[in-house]
This record gives structure tokens, sequence and C-alpha cells, in this order.
């Protein structure tokens, strides 16, 4: 990872089958977005979703965006793709090569709710640090020159990152909080990789580490 990209995280994705409608190259930016206005209500019911297209400059259609209109055709969205011009460019300053994951966990639900106890009893605090005491895998908040606070986040693992590392509390916690099937894999290289399966799509969401 680049140093002036450690706050970033680069999200993988793949659908289990594929979607005739967004074959190409493109890229989704702002996600933030698109969520808020998948979940606006006027879209709920019997709305009109449109894959929008491109000509390229070798005659091919290029998904270029969604648009979004309720059923009464009085409330429209578009969502705009990142081309794959843009894509490209940015894969070149993005390369993240195969690790070894120190420890491997499939986080329960009462695990991520304790992370959110945790999180919100040290507001202050922007990272955690992931360690493993025996077989706990334990994450800690803070220094104990002031306010702290650690807990058990799942016992019996089996590895051991040998680094102090620091991940971002926030942006675990929105990943964690995604519905599907979850990984959580630390490696000693400085990233963490949590998996999201969905069922339907499987996403890596590979997250640059820092050091205390």
């Amino acid at each position: 990872f680049p140093s002036h990209d450690r706050e970033s995280v680069i999200v993988q994705a793949s659908f289990k089958n594929p979607v005739p409608e967004f074959i190409g190259t493109f890229g989704m930016p702002n996600l933030g977005k698109l969520n808020t206005i998948l979940n606006i209500p006027e879209y709920k019911e019997e709305a009109d979703l449109t894959i929008t297209y491109k000509d390229t400059d070798d005659g091919q259609k290029q998904p270029s965006g969604i648009h979004f209109e309720n059923k009464t055709g009085d409330f429209k969205n578009d969502y705009r793709f990142m081309s794959s011009e843009i894509i490209t460019d940015k894969l070149k300053s993005v390369k993240f090569k195969g690790v070894k994951w120190n420890v491997e966990v499939e986080p329960t639900a009462a695990s991520i709710q304790r992370l959110k106890f945790q999180a919100s009893a040290n507001s202050e605090e922007t990272t955690f640090t992931a360690k493993t005491d025996g077989s706990d895998l334990k994450f800690f908040f803070g220094d104990h020159s002031s306010h702290a606070g650690n807990f058990v986040f799942q016992s019996g693992v089996t590895g051991s990152p040998s680094k102090a590392w620091s991940w971002p509390i926030a942006e675990v916690i929105a990943i964690l909080n995604l519905t599907g099937d979850k990984k959580l894999r630390i490696s000693d290289e400085g990233a963490a990789q949590i998996t999201v399966d969905t069922g339907i799509a499987e996403y890596n969401f590979i997250i640059p580490a820092q050091t205390k």
C-alpha cells in the first residue's frame, strides 16, 4: 500500500453468478450515496431501475450508471459509474499481493456487539490494536496513561500476530455491520482482510494497518 494511502480501504468483490447488465469494466464511487438512494422510500415499491450505457471507442456498450425512477415517474435519481479509463489508472497504484494470514476468525454477532460497546466507551479513539493472549484474540483501546479498555473478541484462536498493528475503528465496524457470513484475517505484513459473503456476492475489504 502506498504510504499516502494508509487510511483507505480497498474493496474487491465478485458475484456468485454473472449479472448480464453489468458486463464491462467500471467503478462504483461514493457507495454511501448509492446506499442512500437505494434506501429512499420512493423506490421501495415498483420502482424502475435501469442500467444506462455509453458507446466506447471500439463500438462496445459500456455501463455508465444506474437510473432510478419511482412508480409514478415524478421522483428520479442518477448514479454514475466511474469510467474504465479511470479504473485502469487507479489499479496501477493499488497492488495487493497475496499475504500470509497469521490469524483467521469468524466474528460472531456477540463479538461484533462487544466491539461496538468498547468503541462507544472509548469514543475518543480512532483505532484499536489486535493482540493474542494465549488462544484469545483481544482488542485493545487507548492506553493505561489515560482511559483504556480491552475485551476478548474470540477465544480458541490459532496463530498469533507478532507485530502490534492498529486498525481503524469506524471502518471495521461499518464492514462488520454488513449482512452476510464474515471472516476476519490479520497479517504480520500490515494488512487485515474482512470477507463478507452475502450468498449473492463475496466482498473482500482490505484494510492497511498503522504501527502504534
